[in-house]
């Protein structure tokens, strides 16, 4: 990380011919005035399409700042590591994308048309993206040592399956679902979800987002719904 403020020092980027740098329009004078939490909200959101197109492993610092449209001592300045940057940015979309699918669910009329919205939502032909960035963000954690990152990833897996509990919960309550084991049921629907992403991805054998969505459909179904009443 660089001792000073890069403006204060030049900039690595301005010893060399402008030319190597054409993304980077604003002055360094009107960079100055931007509080420092403005900066680093620039570069993560820079970071985040960088990420969903080429891979997580893929995007480097000088990536980021040409992105963002800033030079990589601004960029070193404000980050410790690249790791960082891309860590703040995935975490950045996948708290976006949960936070659209918790407040579509919460204005369904009830439990299982919240589940269903859920269940469309997660699977289009536009979530590949965020699946592709969730799995890298899976193996960021395994990678890393970052006692911060790991906590707050065990943090958002937890969150996700209060998520789906809480929807199912709703349904009982609705007198819509019957279930015994709704701790059970988040953990096979959030597996399921995921193992379903990850073939839809890789596509071996193929998945439609049609299918996706209809084995999970049919999972509520079977331990939710009208299926397991029968049976009882």
């Amino acid at each position: 990380m660089a001792p000073h403020h890069p403006e204060d020092v030049g900039m690595t980027a301005a010893k060399q011919p402008a030319a190597k740098s054409p993304r980077r329009a604003v002055a360094a004078a009107d960079r100055t005035r931007q509080p420092t939490e403005v900066r680093r909200r620039l570069i993560v959101e820079a970071a985040v399409p960088l990420i969903a197109e080429r891979g997580y492993a893929a995007v480097g610092v000088r990536d980021v700042a040409a992105a963002a449209g800033v030079s990589v001592g601004t960029v070193t300045y404000h980050f410790g590591s690249v790791q960082e940057i891309l860590s703040e940015a995935m975490v950045l979309h996948i708290e976006r994308y949960y936070a659209e699918l918790s407040e579509a669910a919460e204005q369904a009329t009830s439990g299982a048309e919240a589940l269903r919205l859920l269940v469309d939502a997660l699977f289009t032909e536009d979530t590949d993206r965020h699946w592709r960035m969730w799995f890298d963000y899976w193996n960021a954690g395994e990678q890393g040592t970052d006692a911060a990152f790991s906590g707050g990833q065990a943090h958002r897996y937890e969150t996700w399956h209060q998520q789906i509990r809480a929807l199912a919960q709703r349904g009982v309550t609705d007198g819509e679902f019957d279930a015994d084991d709704l701790d059970g049921f988040t953990v096979r629907f959030a597996a399921l979800a995921d193992g379903l992403a990850l073939q839809r991805l890789r596509q071996a054998p193929p998945l439609s987002t049609q299918d996706a969505r209809r084995h999970l459909n049919r999972l509520i179904e079977t331990e939710l719904g009208s299926e397991r009443r029968s049976r009882e």
